[in-house]
This record gives C-alpha cells, sequence and structure tokens, in this order.
C-alpha cells in the first residue's frame, strides 16, 4: 500500500497521551506488532521498544520526545504520535495535540485519573480533539474497570460510555466482552507477549456475565440514542436499534465530544489491542471530517478557511523541530491542504521567507522512509527547511495564510550553565542553540550582571536530560549550577511616569519624551501594551521603538532582576524634537520611564505554585503530610483507595527541589509523586525575608 492509495478518509491522525507510566508506550508498542509495522515486541522496563529511541528514554524507561509513526489497519492509514507523559515535557504533548485528530488517554486501571490525566485532558479540550479511552493494566492487583469509568466522570468533567465489559479483573483477567457486538473476545494461553496468541478467541458471552452483560449493554444503547434524536424516538417506541446505527451515532458524538468511548485491556499481554486498533478506525475522526482550519491572510488579516482537499493550495503547519545524526536538521509538518512533491519550492509565511522541500521523509519514531509527495491530512517530516521553526506556517500557492501555531508554557525552573574546558565552548553555543530551537520550552539568555549563561526550562528532570543530551549528542561537558526558580515580578498599584531623555553633544542632540501609565492585571494577562497618542505628539515612525523600550526595560524587575509580568502598558503622551529626536532616543526614554516607574507601583514578587499528588500508604499518610506541611503547602484533598492514599497539594515549586529523596525516606521507598505548574502567586512577606537576596 502506497502513500497516495490511501484515500483521505481512510487517514487517522491519533496520538497516545496519558499520565506517566499509564503505559502509553507499551499501548503503541503492541498495536505497530499487530498491525505488522515492527516484528519483534519491545519492553520499556528493558529498553528495546521501538518509540522510545533515544538513550535517555530507554535507560529511565520514559518518553522523552513525541515520537511519530505510521501503521495500517483495515485498510486504514494510522499516523500515530506517542508523546511523554512527564509534565516537564508537556511542550511534547502540546504541539501534538495541535496537530492531531484524535486522541486515545491511556489510564491506568488502578491509579484511575491521575494529576497528568487532568492536564492532558485540558490540553485536549483546548484543541478540541475528540478522544477514547484506554483502561489499561487490567491485570495488575487492585484494578476497577468501574472505579476508572467514575474517575473519567467526576475528575475530567466528562461523559463516558464502556464499550466493553472485562471477563475477570486483576490477575483473573481474561479478556473483554464487546457490548455491542454481543461476542466475547479471550486469550486462551494468557496472551503471550509478543506471541501469535495475541489473536483473541471469539466466543459467544460467557452465562455468568450474561446478566452483567445486559445492564452494561442497555446503559451503553441509552446514552448512545441519547445524542441522536431520531434514534431516541425509535428507541422510546420499543425498536431495537440496529447495531450499524448505534456506531454511526457513536461516530458522531465521539467527534462531537458528547460522548467518550472507554475500551479496557492490557497492554502487556496484548489482551484488548485488537478492539481498541477497531475503535480508532470507526470512532475517531478523519482529517475530512474535521472542520476546515482557518488560517489568517498576512496582507489582509482576514480569516481564510483550508479544506482538507489535494486539489486546494498546500497549508502545512511545522509542529517540531529535530536534529537527526544522519540527515540533519528535521521539520515535522500536518498538511492541512493541498499537496506537494519533494523539492517543491514554498514559502514560510511567518517568516516571510522562501524555502525548499529537500526531502520528505516519513518517520518511524528514529527511522525513515523516503517520499516523493504528500497531501492533505497527513504529517510528515522534511529536510531543508533552513528557516522554519515550531509554530511557522508554510504554503504555496496564490493565496498564503498563517495558521494558528501551538502554544506553550513559560519556563519555570533555571540553572546556569559553563563550559568545562575553553575547547567545549564553541561547542556549547552550538548545542544550546540546537537544542532551543527544537524546544519551545527550553530558553537561553545571558545574564550582563553576573555574566553567567542561563538556560531555563519545565523542571529538574527537563535540564537534566538536555544536559545530558549536550554531553551525548554534542560532546560537550559542561558545569551545571544549582537548579534555580524562574520568579516573577509585577506592580500592584497603577503609576503615570514621565521618561525624559536629552542628550546634547556640539551637532546632532538626542531627544525623547514619553509619558506612561502602568496598571496591574490579572495573574496570566502577561504584558499588554497599548498607545493612545492623538493629535501627534510622538511621529507615528517613534512608536515602535517605545515599544521596544518598554519590553526591554520590563526584563529586569527591581527586586530581584527578574521579568515583569501581568503589567499593561499605555503610552499616553509625550513629545519631540524635529531635528533631534530618533529611535534611539525613544525606546530610551521608555526605558527610563519604566525603570522610575515600577519602583512606584509597589512591587512584588511571584513565585511558580504546583498542583503535586502524592500516592502512598495509608500508614505514612501522616508523616507525608507533616513534611509537606513545612514546604508552605495547602492541601487540597485526601481520598483512600484500600490502604492507599492519594494526597493532593498546592504548594511553591521552590520547595519541591530534592522531595523525591525526602519522599522515599519517609516512606521506605513505598511512594510515588506527580506535579504540574499552576500558576504565578505573590510571595508572603515573611518568606521574602527569611530567604534573603534571591539574586
Amino acid at each position: 500500500m502506497t502513500e497516495t492509495s490511501i484515500p483521505i478518509n481512510r487517514i487517522r491522525n491519533i496520538g497516545f497521551i496519558a499520565h506517566i507510566d499509564a503505559g502509553k508506550t507499551t499501548v503503541t508498542e503492541r498495536v505497530l506488532f499487530i498491525t505488522g509495522r515492527i516484528h519483534r515486541v519491545g519492553e520499556v522496563d528493558e529498553g528495546t521498544t521501538a518509540m522510545d529511541w533515544m538513550p535517555q528514554e530507554r535507560e529511565r524507561g520514559i518518553t522523552i520526545t513525541a515520537a511519530a509513526t505510521t501503521a495500517f489497519w483495515r485498510d486504514h492509514r494510522v499516523n500515530i504520535i506517542d508523546t511523554p507523559g512527564h509534565v516537564d515535557f508537556t511542550a511534547e504533548v502540546e504541539r501534538s495535540l495541535r496537530v492531531l485528530d484524535g486522541g486515545i488517554v491511556v489510564l491506568d486501571a488502578v491509579a484511575g485519573v491521575q494529576s497528568q490525566s487532568e492536564t492532558v485532558w485540558r490540553q485536549a479540550n483546548t484543541y478540541e480533539v475528540p478522544r477514547i479511552c484506554f483502561v489499561n493494566k487490567m491485570d495488575r492487583v487492585g484494578a476497577s474497570y468501574e472505579r476508572t469509568i467514575e474517575s473519567v466522570r467526576r475528575r475530567l468533567g466528562a461523559n463516558p460510555v464502556a464499550l466493553q465489559l472485562p471477563i475477570g479483573e486483576e490477575a483473573e483477567f481474561q479478556g473483554v466482552i464487546d457490548l455491542l457486538g454481543g461476542v466475547a473476545m479471550v486469550y486462551p494461553d494468557g496472551g503471550r507477549r509478543g506471541s501469535s496468541s495475541d489473536v483473541p478467541e471469539v466466543i459467544p458471552v460467557p452465562t455468568d456475565y450474561e446478566e452483567e452483560y445486559e445492564r452494561y449493554r442497555q446503559s451503553m444503547i441509552e446514552k448512545i440514542v441519547e445524542t441522536d434524536e431520531s434514534l431516541l424516538i425509535r428507541y422510546l417506541e420499543g425498536e431495537d436499534i440496529d447495531v450499524d446505527d448505534l456506531r454511526q451515532a457513536l461516530r458522531r458524538a465521539t467527534m462531537e465530544q458528547s460522548l467518550v468511548p472507554v475500551l479496557c485491556g492490557s497492554a502487556t499481554t496484548s489482551k484488548g489491542i485488537h478492539p481498541l486498533l477497531d475503535a480508532i478506525v470507526d470512532y475517531l475522526p478523519s482529517p475530512q471530517d474535521i472542520p476546515a482550519v482557518g488560517g489568517v491572510d498576512p496582507s489582509s488579516g482576514e480569516v481564510q478557511l483550508r479544506h482538507p482537499e489535494e486539489d486546494g493550495d498546500f497549508a502545512a503547519l511545522a509542529f517540531k523541530v529535530a536534529t537527526d545524526p544522519y540527515v540533519g536538521r528535521l521539520v515535522f509538518l500536518r498538511v492541512y491542504s493541498g499537496a506537494e512533491n519533494s523539492g517543491a519550492q514554498v514559502y514560510n509565511v511567518t517568516k516571510k521567507a522562501r524555502e525548499r522541500l529537500g526531502r520528505l521523509i516519513l518517520m518511524h519514531a528514529n527511522r525513515r522512509e523516503e517520499l516523493e509527495s504528500i497531501g492533505a491530512g497527513n504529517i510528515c517530516a522534511v529536510v531543508g527547511l533552513r528557516e522554519t521553526f515550531t509554530g511557522d506556517t508554510i504554503c504555496s500557492g496564490p493565496r498564503p495564510v498563517i495558521l494558528e501555531p501551538p502554544h506553550f508554557p513559560e519556563p519555570v525552573v533555571s540553572v546556569a550553565i559553563e563550559p568545562a574546558t575553553r575547547a567545549d565552548q564553541d561547542r556549547l553555543s552550538q548545542a544550546l542553540r540546537k537544542l532551543s530551537d527544537e524546544d519551545p520550552t527550553f530558553l537561553v539568555r545571558f545574564d550582563e550582571e553576573t555574566g553567567q549563561t542561563i538556560m531555563s526550562g519545565m523542571g529538574e528532570l527537563h535540564l537534566e536530560v538536555l544536559v545530558d543530551r549536550m554531553r551525548r549528542e554534542f560532546d560537550v561537558e559542561a558545569n551545571v549550577g544549582r537548579p534555580r526558580v524562574s520568579y516573577r515580578e509585577t506592580i500592584t498599584q497603577p503609576v503615570r511616569v514621565e521618561g525624559r531623555f536629552v542628550r546634547q553633544t556640539g551637532g546632532h542632540g538626542q531627544f525623547g519624551h514619553v509619558w506612561l501609565e502602568l496598571e496591574p492585571l490579572e495573574g496570566g494577562a502577561g504584558i499588554v501594551y497599548e498607545e493612545k497618542i492623538v493629535g501627534g505628539v510622538i511621529p507615528r515612525q517613534f512608536i515602535p521603538a517605545v515599544e521596544k523600550g518598554v519590553k526591554q526595560a520590563l526584563d529586569n524587575g527591581p527586586i530581584g532582576g527578574f521579568p515583569l509580568v501581568d503589567i499593561k502598558v499605555t503610552l499616553v503622551d509625550g513629545s519631540f524634537h524635529p531635528v533631534d529626536s530618533s529611535d534611539i532616543a525613544f525606546s530610551s526614554a521608555a526605558m527610563m520611564a519604566i525603570r522610575e516607574g515600577v519602583p512606584r507601583g509597589r512591587p512584588v514578587l511571584l513565585e511558580p505554585i504546583v498542583d503535586m499528588e502524592v500516592v502512598c500508604p495509608g500508614e505514612t499518610l501522616g508523616e507525608v503530610l507533616a513534611d509537606l506541611g513545612t514546604r508552605r503547602a495547602q492541601i487540597r484533598s485526601i481520598e483512600g483507595q484500600g490502604d492507599v492514599q492519594v494526597a493532593r497539594a498546592m504548594l511553591p515549586l521552590g520547595e519541591t527541589f530534592a522531595y523525591t529523596t525526602a519522599l522515599r525516606s519517609i516512606t521506605s521507598g513505598r511512594a510515588s509523586y506527580s506535579m504540574e505548574f499552576k500558576h504565578y502567586e505573590q510571595v508572603a512577606e515573611d518568606v521574602l525575608r527569611a530567604s534573603g537576596s534571591l539574586r
């Protein structure tokens, strides 16, 4: 089957998303084996999976980068992205969901919905991605299908509909009953890993499950017909609804996100993977089922639609940049409309630069297959796009548009880095540049006051992995400082301030004069700049220079030199000199105004707050809570599942450094935790005094 032989309505662009350790990579590995994409099943614990190909992934047993691959099932092409579960690599999930048409949320049958499950669910809501749930690890001690479905309803606010009934749970888990098909799928010898017994045996519903089957099936039918008025009328009139009608209604409801189909299984023994593949084809949308994507015309500012048709104008979004040791710089594209051939000239609308599609490559993790062309609805990697970065739009044809890029969170942890030797200096600069090109949440800056290079990321693990990649991939040895929290600053009261820059040196002087109003904004609002100049008191050509000076000055706050956020700056007045005024003068005047005005706005320090979930044995809960109390934590909830307790708390990120060691000590290594960044919050006065200098 070739690239061009697959019609667009038989393409599925899907991703596996979940909390860390829910089993996403294992599920993906079984999918690839059963579809014939790989011929040997890899294991995460053994470091032999196809999708976790980086050395760091295989050593740590976690997914770090989103890996892309393609498989075929029932004459459908399934483009798959396996995403990380760890919160430090949330950018990989964010950019993947921006270009996917459907998602499979993998849930742990023992833990149910966990903190990062909520995060990826919200991200999928943001990009309106239809999804199905796969309850994994049904063969583990403590597994509960019903409890997991209830946690989907309660914690995710979703409307789950069970399509299967498990045959047994924990060690007795043998297979599943298909509620729509009315048959059971069992694995007689337990589904040995990667064996021919992966194919289930289809049998009638076991007699001891008939009553439960009828109850679950009735509940499923009622949920499905509620989403379709004509089916509901037929159902209320006592008519038996045909299975095909139910499937079509469920497909529509899934794509409209009014229902979330739920399936179950055990990926390690391949149980439930066949029906999961069927569900991907049956219920998740093709690119043709997704509404036309809107793009902004750069010349008029109007929104234009791009339909998923190969005969339209070519439009694609660059959602990932990666460095490949064999072919160099790879740019991953999702094509929304049109088609292009390898070697074609295209236009980067975002950068206003001409580019060339050097080689089109279909990726299978880190292996490559050459393509002659790429059409609407597909995902591929491209060699040769030198000016293209994450979020850029690539077009060809007379009507270019700019597609909405993915949005990424701000980094919250920083470390200072310096080369170990003079010989490492140039290699370090090159490595930092390439890694920041790949990862939008990895920022590098030079601190002029300390003379240090500062790199910032989403967490300790994120930065640790990047330093390890520098050593292995770029042969750079570097000295890395201790992690520091990326604080922010803001003001708490409005200020009106004047900035006047005047220099006279014999010939032409410099003159810039502005009046700015500074106002505090709600948390998360960022920086808002506005100008209200009337009557030409400042000529239009100097106004961009004022904005540049404002934003430059806001990079360093008066308390600790941290960036200022959540401030609205309005240019309201000023004056100019017909000869001496210049861009430099107005930029300098704006910087002077900010530096004078911010200290008068009662500035405060903000610290990042994280949402932490700790899972621990019941007998250690008291000690865990006591330790969290010393870390300024606010306990949000405590839930029990048997002898396991789950505590959720909000606490400052700075208090979580080295928490892994402390938690192991308290619980003798029997507890685990996960956390995600939530928002910035003002640092209390007593904490600020106790910390001394934050610089």
